[in-house]
């Protein structure tokens, strides 16, 4: 398994789990421990990784911080960790005490689920307040797992890490701000592109209408790249399926079957389970291809609520957001699928909203 895989599928046995995890040692056991494994450090070597790491203050002796990444016998990352239910934002203080009187040139902050990620950027050997580097884990974005391989042990390397940083840092700050204000724009946003487009005065009432023009022109403006973006992937798929369809030899076509396979036939079984509490079980319709096994509403294939891909070494699920996009996640049974279900709801029901369709209904005792 690669690095990729086991990161996400870290962040779903988190997701899975947290529920269960009541107290911060816990939290340290089912969650930083093996988050740490993944990095590729032996939790269990103390040349690697040390529990409790003394990290005297001044005066206060015996202080500790939860865990500490040691190379060459100097600690590289400081660890401090919190339940999983706990927000961190209280808490960075304690690792900005512990940073300056060691000499690890990284701190990272943890409930198990949010990982931030620190260093001195502004003044040397002093841990900056915001962190240069922060990720869902549950949620996490493959940029996101290639800026977190290079703590890998394999690849750890402080200079590389520290050249980057600065750059991770404000681009993570300008992507807060750019998401503040495409929700809801600031004024000098808006006077910004009014006074380009109105010569007059901008009184306190225009200045609140180009607001309202401003947040539609930016919605309409993504939705305009997210839809190009599609039908340009759509075309490619197309253009990908016509080439492999015509080096077939037409001697083979004919050849080619699709078997559709029992357990195929036991996940289809399982998403019309889940489906039938909101919408007509006769909907859903699976159409079976040669790498996949696609599940659809109305038997339309822009309608694609989940599609299963069985027939490897690793069973995946395959499910689709608002503008359709196909996300795959690993699955190790088909019983795993009813982990999805709120997905496939939300699926089944945007179609149906989306199309003004009033064939949602409550879940048919009868059915």
């Amino acid at each position: 398994m690669d690095f990729k895989d086991e990161i996400k599928q870290f962040g779903e046995r988190v997701e899975k789990l947290k529920a269960q995890i009541t107290t911060e040692e816990a939290t340290k056991n089912a969650f930083i421990m093996p988050f740490i494994n993944a990095l590729g450090y032996d939790v269990f070597n103390p040349l690697e990784v040390v529990p409790e790491f003394i990290a005297d203050i001044g005066i206060k002796k015996g202080e500790k911080v939860d865990y500490a990444i040691i190379q060459k016998g100097q600690p590289v990352i400081l660890i401090e960790c919190k339940h999983w239910g706990e927000g961190l934002d209280p808490h960075n203080s304690q690792l900005f005490r512990y940073f300056h009187t060691t000499k690890a040139k990284f701190g990272l902050l943890s409930n198990g689920i949010i990982f931030r990620f620190y260093t001195d950027l502004i003044e040397i050997n002093k841990m900056d307040e915001k962190p240069f580097f922060e990720f869902n884990v549950t949620d996490i974005k493959d940029n996101q797992i290639e800026e977190l391989k290079k703590f890998h042990k394999s690849y750890f390397d402080i200079i590389n890490i520290q050249n980057t940083a600065s750059e991770l840092k404000y681009m993570t700050e300008l992507k807060a701000l750019i998401n503040i204000e495409f929700l809801t724009p600031s004024e000098g946003f808006v006077k910004h592109f009014a006074k380009q487009i109105y010569q007059g005065m901008l009184t306190a009432k225009l200045i609140e209408q180009f607001g309202l023009l401003t947040k539609k022109s930016i919605q309409q403006y993504i939705n305009d790249l997210i839809t190009e973006r599609l039908n340009s992937a759509l075309k490619k798929e197309n253009e990908k399926e016509t080439i492999q369809q015509e080096q077939i030899p037409s001697s083979l076509v004919n050849d080619i079957k699709i078997e559709t396979t029992q357990e195929e036939i036991e996940a289809f079984l399982i998403v019309k389970t889940i489906l039938r509490q909101k919408i007509k079980p006769d909907r859903i319709i699976y159409r079976d291809a040669q790498s996949y096994f696609a599940v659809l509403l109305d038997d339309n294939n822009r309608k694609s609520i989940c599609r299963l891909y069985l027939n490897g070494s690793k069973h995946y699920i395959g499910t689709f957001d608002e503008q359709k996009k196909e996300t795959r996640r690993e699955i190790l049974t088909v019983d795993d699928i009813f982990l999805y279900a709120d997905t496939l709801l939300n699926t089944v029901l945007n179609y149906d909203i989306v199309k003004g369709n009033t064939k949602i209904i409550e879940a048919d005792q009868n059915a």
